[in-house]
């Protein structure tokens, strides 16, 4: 017998699925023809005698028409807000978008005017850049080439390339950088200009 009496989660799932069909007022012979799971099997994993997979769950979801959050009793999601402090770092301030350690980072960054002027430090690092700019002129030097970015234009680079950014005159720069670890690269579906 694989009982799942030592994980809670898994432990709960039988008794909720239980109560999910008898709510709906349904045997387990209908949920059977609804899902082609044997009728044994999902008697079992009511009763807690067998383990809840992704294999078993999927159909029975589908059959009751809810998420396979509810069948495993997930827990709800909290405030989605990120709440971050603004740092201040060469010239410019960043807000952290997202939370999560790790994986595709999201910042929000106001470059301060005059901080193109001279002659840039490009830096190199591990991962992968994409800048969107929301208002101002971004001066992006990448290697040899130096490029100046407009409301609504982007780029994307690998970050072992040697680069360097900042506002391209008088104005700040206000603009969207995700950064995620080398490997990982941002997909974007873009329509040519002129079709629809």
């Amino acid at each position: 017998m694989t009982s799942s009496e030592d994980d809670p989660v898994l432990a709960g799932v039988g008794p909720r699925l239980r109560a999910l069909r008898q709510r709906r007022d349904q045997t387990l012979t209908a949920l059977s023809a609804a899902t082609g799971i044997s009728v044994s099997t999902l008697s079992r994993l009511e009763s807690g005698g067998r383990k809840p997979t992704l294999e078993l769950l999927l159909p029975i979801a589908r059959a009751h028409g809810v998420a396979l959050d509810e069948l495993v009793g997930a827990p709800r999601v909290g405030d989605p807000r990120v709440r971050s402090e603004p740092v201040e770092m060469h010239g410019m301030t960043m807000w952290p978008l997202s939370s999560q350690p790790g994986g595709l980072q999201a910042y929000k960054l106001v470059v301060r005017p005059g901080t193109g002027r001279g002659q840039p430090d490009q830096r190199t690092h591990e991962g992968y850049d994409w800048l969107y700019v929301l208002s101002g002129r971004l001066r992006l030097v990448l290697a040899e080439h130096d490029l100046v970015l407009g409301r609504g234009e982007a780029a994307e680079f690998d970050t072992r390339t040697p680069h360097w950014f900042g506002s391209a005159d008088d104005r700040p720069v206000e603009l969207l950088a995700l950064f995620s670890k080398q490997g990982e690269r941002l997909h974007l579906r873009a329509r040519p200009k002129g079709s629809t």
